[in-house]
């Protein structure tokens, strides 16, 4: 058996458990014997961390589900693995649900030919499904619901007391989750859950990747003023909801300015 390292009480990281990075960051959530995975990233690293978790002496059949944050390939790949091998259910949101089931490799990212990348992505089926203002009951503790698009349509926060599992929202350095118009990105619903997370009190914020940090208000509004610059820039393609330089060529081409 191995020493558990939570983080905080009753929230066990794999990646810190471990002492380096396997990949997306993994929260066991648990209380007396029944606990839950938030995320179980790629395929290849199922097997290490449902050992991990014997090896903490976690009874394995009391996994009470294993929850996706959002459909992004880097986060669920291995979800169909381990539902069969834990016999656990899988909560989503609702957004999720489809191409999860149809093993979509477009909306996971699992497939991005111009750049050579061609991953598996095994379907699998949500049991449960949760929207925002739900609860998740984990033994005596209940983990709110947050729905917080923008990343993907179908992104889920979940606040436990002063943290907040804050998915691809926020990272420690100020960036944020990528903004592709292929899996469902939507830079005003980005700016919402900023606010929203930048409005709440929680106190640490704990990332889908990269470090656990103290939530830094001052950061949150550095974020949200370079995100709302995104709004106006050809940069995001269709995810912007304009770009101010064509309507000024439309006035130069009207008044018959050219180059000087």
């Amino acid at each position: 058996m191995i020493e558990r390292r939570p983080v905080f009480p009753h929230v066990i990281e794999i990646n810190y458990q471990l002492g380096q990075r396997i990949g997306c960051n993994v929260y066991l959530v648990y209380d007396g014997p029944e606990w839950a995975l938030i995320d179980i990233g790629y395929e290849e690293t199922v097997e290490e961390i449902i050992e991990t978790i014997r090896q903490m002496d976690f009874p394995l059949s009391s996994c009470k589900t294993i929850v996706a944050t959002h459909a992004d390939v880097d986060h669920i790949q291995g979800l169909a693995k381990a539902k069969q091998l834990l016999k656990t259910t899988v909560t989503g949101h609702p957004l999720a649900a489809e191409p999860l089931a149809s093993g979509d490799v477009i909306r996971t990212f699992a497939e991005i030919a111009a750049q050579d990348i061609h991953m598996a992505m095994p379907p699998v089926k949500l049991d449960t499904l949760v929207n925002d203002g739900d609860r998740i009951a984990i033994g005596g503790q209940s983990l709110e619901v947050w729905h917080t698009p923008g990343h993907t349509d179908s992104q889920l926060s979940f606040r436990l007391g002063n943290l907040l599992m804050s998915g691809d929202n926020i990272y420690r350095d100020g960036c944020i989750g990528a903004i592709d118009a292929h899996h469902g990105s939507d830079i005003p619903s980005f700016l919402r859950s900023l606010r929203r997370i930048r409005a709440s009190d929680v106190e640490w914020l704990l990332p889908s990747h990269g470090p656990i940090f103290r939530k830094d208000d001052a950061l949150l509004d550095r974020t949200i003023a370079r995100v709302e610059g995104y709004l106006h820039m050809a940069d995001f393609g269709t995810c912007a909801v304009d770009w101010p330089l064509m309507d000024e060529w439309d006035r130069e081409l009207a008044e018959g300015k050219f180059p000087k």
